[in-house]
């Protein structure tokens, strides 16, 4: 459960992206876009769920939460540049995680098997708030969980992903960020000898 919490807060910041064209891609630009998020993502809502306006809004919002509470976790590394120069401030996002979370209605669920003592259980309400509820509880488990120690953001050139580092020399979310960040750092080098020869 707790490894698909994270996958699930992560997939959520994962939203944003490098497009393969040197910019920034946002899967979560209209209601369609959520829909198929939550479509590959089973769990988040009832099959056949279809995003409003409202529902696209709300995510949007605690997405931006969930990146900047992200940003604090990675310090004292930098945050993801996809991101970095417009960050919610960290009270405004644990505000905004904490009320997102909040606003999955429950009712009180009453059990009395035979021979035993009544039990109370809180059920969830499905409801207009449940697809951003369930993602900032996710989020919040990740934050409050182990996993949050393993979290970075990539910085190869043109990447703007987090995520989880998987063993002790691991830099880059994938190796094609790697490969990327060899090849900048090569360049780089021979830049900067090509001008101290041409001074």
């Amino acid at each position: 459960m707790e490894d698909s919490l994270s996958r699930l807060a992560l997939d959520l910041a994962l939203t944003i992206r490098h497009d393969g064209n040197g910019s920034v891609a946002d899967d979560l630009t209209e209601p369609a876009g959520l829909t198929a998020w939550v479509r590959a993502h089973p769990g988040t809502r009832p099959d056949g769920y279809v995003a409003d306006a409202a529902a696209l809004t709300a995510v949007r919002d605690l997405r931006a939460a969930v990146r900047a509470l992200f940003a604090r976790a990675v310090r004292p590394g930098a945050p993801s540049p996809a991101d970095a120069a417009r960050l919610l401030s960290v009270p405004e996002a644990v505000e905004r995680l904490n009320a997102s979370a909040a606003r999955m209605p429950t009712t009180p669920v009453l059990r009395w098997a035979e021979g035993a003592e009544p039990v109370v259980h809180r059920q969830a309400v499905d409801g207009e708030g449940e697809l951003v509820a369930v993602l900032a509880q996710a989020a919040i488990a990740f934050l409050a969980g182990p996993d949050r120690e393993r979290l970075r953001a990539c910085h190869a050139p043109r990447c703007v992903r987090y995520f989880l580092k998987e063993h002790p020399r691991q830099e880059w979310c994938k190796p094609s960020c790697g490969n990327r960040a060899r090849v900048a750092r090569h360049h780089d080098r021979h830049k900067k000898a090509a001008d101290k020869v041409g001074q």
